[in-house]
């Protein structure tokens, strides 16, 4: 299967002069029908602060839509946890995020791991949704193997996540079916959490930030509304507020790491 050329995962290791002597590692997730290119910029912005930082590609990703349609939330869980291994033993301080489904993914990882996860950045996580489609997609899933894709929802012009133009049912559902449990188990979720909601989003409805922040055990909870980006945030006009407001995130709750 070829591999596109910008999916290819992002690697970096901890800088401890740069960060008090600390060494802490981020782990950042893409979303759905996405690949790494969509976090690259967050995870190159936090390396040259000096954290390690992982950005995985889920199975799937940044390779074919047909493929992706193979696998499931279990493999893009099992991927993300593999990551978060290696930065677990090798860092202080391990802080996950996420954006879209990579968020579902980090709230995932805190819930399970709660002792090990310092904190968590979310960009327009998915937990629920309104739309009424999806209670179709058992039945769908057999008969249409995919609909329009959601990639590019990006208010910058020029702006490009490089996902997939068409959006695999069988895979998707696996997401959905993924949500029910991780909802109920949002409570064992005590890490910090910095979220990020954009005002303008086509793609992740307004469904889940209650969910999330009436559900969470977390205490330390901050919200930032993004006035000038749609979905995928992370590579459009917010683009620099997030990485630096990321940053001072990660610098204050792993200070005593």
């Amino acid at each position: 299967m070829t591999i596109h050329p910008l999916a290819s995962p992002l690697s970096a290791p901890a800088r401890p002069e740069l960060t008090g002597g600390r060494r802490v590692g981020v782990l950042l997730s893409h979303g759905f029908t996405g690949q790494p290119a969509s976090m690259k910029p967050w995870g190159e912005a936090l390396a040259e602060r000096g954290y390690a930082v992982e950005v995985p590609r889920l199975p799937g990703h940044g390779t074919t839509w047909e493929e992706l349609n193979t696998l499931t939330w279990a493999d893009w869980y099992a991927e993300l946890t593999s990551a978060f291994d290696r930065l677990v033993a090798d860092n202080d301080a391990v802080v996950v995020g996420g954006l879209s489904m990579g968020g579902a993914l980090a709230l995932r990882l805190a819930a399970d791991r709660p002792a090990d996860v310092a904190g968590l950045v979310l960009v327009n996580p998915a937990v629920a949704t309104k739309r009424l489609d999806v209670k179709l997609l058992p039945v769908l899933k057999h008969v249409v193997k995919s609909f329009p894709g959601l990639a590019n929802d990006i208010k910058k012009e020029g702006g490009q996540e490089h996902g997939y133009d068409r959006t695999p049912l069988k895979a998707i559902h696996t997401l959905f079916r993924a949500w029910p449990s991780l909802v109920a188990d949002l409570p064992r979720v005590t890490a910090p959490i910095l979220y990020f909601r954009s005002t303008e989003d086509h793609v992740v409805d307004e469904a889940s930030e209650p969910i999330i922040t009436g559900k969470v055990s977390s205490t330390d909870v901050t919200i930032v509304r993004l006035e000038n980006s749609y979905h995928v945030a992370t590579v459009d006009n917010d683009a620099d507020r997030i990485f630096d407001e990321s940053a001072a995130f990660v610098a204050r709750i792993t200070a005593g790491s």
